[in-house]
């Protein structure tokens, strides 16, 4: 007698027109990483062996990528267009690392950013995965961003956009929508959501998420929702404020809290309680 799990099973595999190695794709991007950033166990001291590692890598891309999409000239296409980009964005991985080191009082040396930082490692696979998005590559951009997020707890849609010498601090619990836009120069903090305000899927192809301007601090826990906000430039978020509104340029929003002394107030809550 047929097995019919089974059976539904062997169909799924024969009826797929393609195969998705998600190990081996989410290893790619992360061995990209450490190449650029000399995080291997070993040097490359002479440009012929610069070229040769390069050539491994597009090689090992074009492997993966013709197990998606089964057609060479396009696969072709695809690694020559995303190692032409390469360049540039690692100098802007190298702007957004200097980003770090300047605002960050606790980091001692760029190195230190590039081996050690979580936020670091989000922004450079997101940037990878950000240039496959522009290449309309489906679903391998999807799967290094949220292999991104398993490692850092950072999660940053590859389709956001954005600027140059962007600052992560600390990282845990940040969310980057599909339609952000975030400008240059900005520093979030751990625990920052920028959001959609619940719509229908009919409206998926709206702009649903925040933009945000140049030169702006969100500190940690700020939500931040919808497509019709806009954060100006060189404002300050506070840490957990929460807005579904525009705020001017220069601004400064924050959540004053107040303070009160045991046993000469009363207190406006109680304090003792069981979750």
């Amino acid at each position: 007698m047929r097995n019919p799990f089974i059976q539904t099973l062997l169909e799924s595999n024969r009826s797929s027109a393609s195969f998705l190695d998600k190990l081996r794709i989410e290893s790619f991007t992360d061995i990209l990483f450490r190449f650029l950033f000399q995080l291997e166990d070993k040097k490359y001291l002479s440009e012929e062996a610069i070229e040769i590692r390069l050539n491994s890598l597009k090689s090992e891309f074009t492997t993966i990528l013709y197990h998606s999409f089964n057609d060479a000239i396009e696969v072709q296409k695809i690694v020559d267009s995303f190692f032409e980009a390469l360049p540039n964005i690692y100098f802007k991985l190298l702007n957004d690392a200097n980003a770090i080191l300047d605002n960050d009082p606790a980091a001692t040396c760029l190195q230190e950013i590039l081996i050690s930082y979580p936020g670091f490692y989000a922004i450079s696979i997101y940037r990878f995965a950000h240039q496959l998005q522009l290449q309309q590559v489906k679903l391998i951009p999807r799967i290094w961003t949220e292999f991104a997020h398993n490692k850092t707890g950072i999660d940053i849609h590859p389709a956001a956009v954005i600027g140059n010498s962007f600052f992560i601090d600390h990282g845990t619990g940040i969310v980057i929508g599909e339609t952000t836009r975030i400008g240059n120069h900005v520093k979030i903090y751990q625990g920052v959501t920028l959001g959609a305000i619940s719509v229908s899927k009919d409206k998926a192809n709206l702009r649903r998420h925040p933009i945000i301007e140049d030169h702006v601090v969100i500190y940690s826990g700020a939500t931040i929702l919808g497509g019709e906000t806009t954060i100006g430039h060189n404002s300050i978020i506070g840490g957990n404020v929460w807005l579904t509104k525009s705020v001017d340029p220069n601004s400064i929003i924050y959540n004053k809290s107040k303070s009160y002394t045991k046993d000469k107030e009363i207190l406006p809550e109680p304090i003792n309680f069981i979750i």
